[in-house]
């Protein structure tokens, strides 16, 4: 059994523990809040924006653009890849790491080349503990309150790269916030840009979709909106995985705390015992000693 200066010291180490897991607790509370505002003012701006020139764009044709047209044969895919840049969130990066892996182990088994582009430093430690090619990185982004300027820049370095051939298909994977306890990976495709097909309801028939008065020319405006479109699809899964992030972290944490309480209270509970073998000992000792004394 330890000895009373021992139990006590882990006791001390456990509760400055866990005044440090409850402070980082409430660090990521306050940040989620502010990241969740801005999220869900953003949110419905990405889908209705996706939704309208998608919408479009299927009425257009997708000749009408080169981010629009397939390729005929894939031969190089890009994965953008979005993690944190710190720990002790859980298995929050571990779960965006491994959505990541399975995407690109299907590419490969299609004969078909992988390159990444990683936001946040787990990814991209990832992708070199793996010697796996990173054509660009960005970090310190995820987690922090970045502008619209990070994702165009990396929104305009992968429409380049996709024009001028360098891959052939971009995918994005990202955290989707839906709630505390909830922010599954998603993978979406984010190059050839995805159109709006009408979805067949209940009855069999196609759903009503708005027609739209386009002025100049749909080429006109898909040539200047489809650009845009990718640079809001890439921050809007900055704002859901910075969330996200915070999200995890909190949970963490609280689970992190409420674990230190748990040790605390076991290791009080061995104090007791051993406090008390020592005071039953110290008696023994007495007893035993004055009984030799009368006899």
């Amino acid at each position: 059994m330890a000895s009373l200066k021992e139990v006590k010291t882990k006791i001390g180490g456990v509760k400055k523990t866990k005044q440090i897991t409850k402070a980082m607790k409430m660090v990521a509370t306050s940040r989620l809040r502010g990241a969740q505002e801005a999220m869900e003012r953003f949110r419905p701006y990405a889908e209705k924006f996706a939704e309208v020139l998608g919408s479009v764009a299927e009425k257009a044709g997708d000749e009408i653009s080169p981010l629009l047209t397939p390729r005929e044969e894939v031969r190089s895919s890009h994965i953008v890849l979005l993690t944190s840049d710190r720990g002790l969130c859980g298995g929050f990066n571990a779960h965006l790491i491994e959505t990541a892996e399975t995407l690109m182990e299907e590419k490969r088994k299609q004969g078909i080349a992988v390159s990444f582009t990683n936001f946040g430093k787990k990814g991209r430690d990832w992708c070199r503990r793996n010697n796996l090619p990173i054509v660009n990185q960005h970090l310190g982004v995820v987690g922090t309150k970045c502008g619209f300027n990070v994702a165009s820049t990396a929104g305009q370095q992968l429409i380049d790269g996709f024009l001028g051939g360098r891959f052939d298909e971009v995918y994005i994977v990202y955290a989707e916030y839906r709630s505390v306890a909830n922010q599954p990976p998603v993978v979406k495709p984010l190059l050839p840009i995805p159109v709006i097909k009408g979805k067949a309801g209940e009855t069999g028939q196609a759903e009503f979709q708005a027609e739209h008065i386009i002025e100049p020319s749909p080429e006109a405006l898909l040539n200047e909106m489809l650009p845009k479109n990718v640079f809001i699809q890439i921050y809007h899964a900055l704002l859901e995985t910075s969330t996200s992030e915070h999200a995890s972290r909190m949970r963490a944490m609280d689970n992190a705390t409420q674990a230190c309480d748990d040790m605390i209270e076991n290791l009080t509970l061995a104090y007791n015992k051993a406090r008390q073998a020592a005071i039953t000992m110290e008696l023994m000792d007495i007893v035993g000693g004055a009984e030799a004394l009368r006899g």
